[in-house]
């Protein structure tokens, strides 16, 4: 069993979607934590009373650069044995320090279909107002894994959505965002299971 942690600055929504995959139809694996960068993010209530641990390391008022900052992350992780880490909705650009020692074992969400509207200034409603400001046809939400350029990792799964006429980035972001909470499960699920090979910079899933 997989020792899971989730990463999340705000609402958490994903969070939820992956505690209720987890409720439902389970996972080779856990969610044991649940870390926070924002004092009192939503994220933090939702796994109030259902036994999972919670910890928040407020970024803002950091004294630190941002590897130490990170360094104090990951000593998080490795003391409760994490073995995956999920970042749902986690506002913070990661250094080396985190992101090397979870290689291949660090999942995102992002909410576009990478390769494009990824990277630097790509986050939140800024993707949508850029996806309907080029005239797209069609959005939607990748999986990937995490390394050190952002948004660059090897893509795990991805989901469509059609842009529709007269959409705003609010009514397009819905739209993704209810694909989301069906593919990041799926692929916490593919992973924890195994079935999951990362060959160069393609992630291929195996077996049945």
């Amino acid at each position: 069993m997989r020792r899971i942690a989730v990463f999340a600055s705000g609402g958490g929504s994903n969070l939820q979607a992956l505690l209720d995959a987890q409720d439902r139809d389970g996972f080779d694996g856990r969610i044991e934590l649940v870390f926070s960068n924002v004092i009192g993010s939503g994220a933090l209530d939702r796994v109030k009373g259902r036994g999972v641990a919670t910890l928040c390391l407020p970024s803002r008022g950091f004294e630190g650069s941002r590897e130490e900052y990170d360094a104090q992350v990951l000593a998080a992780m490795e003391a409760s044995g994490i073995d995956l880490v999920c970042l749902a909705g986690y506002m913070r650009i990661l250094t080396p320090v985190l992101v090397r020692p979870f290689r291949d074992r660090m999942l995102n969400i992002h909410p576009a279909l990478l390769p494009k509207y990824g990277g630097a200034g790509f986050y939140g409603h800024h993707v949508h107002e850029a996806v309907l400001k080029a005239g797209e046809k069609e959005s939607g939400a990748t999986v990937h894994f995490v390394v050190e350029k952002t948004d660059a990792g090897p893509i795990l799964l991805q989901g469509k959505v059609p842009v529709e006429p007269g959409d705003t980035p609010e009514s397009l972001a819905a739209r993704v965002l209810r694909v989301e909470h069906t593919i990041y499960p799926e692929a916490v699920r593919l992973v924890c299971a195994g079935r999951v090979r990362i060959v160069g910079d393609r992630a291929e899933i195996i077996g049945p």
